[in-house]
């Protein structure tokens, strides 16, 4: 799919949002420590590092080859 690709302003804005967001989620859940409060803020904020990193990778992954 070529969207992320034609759409690199966009990809740069959301990459950036969720890259600040999941740093800042997973201090918050840091500073709660012993709280299975923090815990949960912490996993909310590695699930949106691994969202960025999966946008920026998304531009250069290889199209798949169909086995016959």
């Amino acid at each position: 799919m070529e969207f992320w690709k034609e759409n690199a302003k966009l990809r740069l804005i959301l990459i950036a949002i969720l890259f600040i967001a999941g740093i800042a989620a997973t201090i918050a859940g840091w500073r709660l420590t012993g709280q299975m409060m923090g815990l949960g803020i912490m996993i909310v904020g590695v699930i949106c590092l691994l969202g960025a990193l999966w946008i920026y990778n998304k531009p250069f992954e290889r199209p798949h080859k169909k086995k016959v």
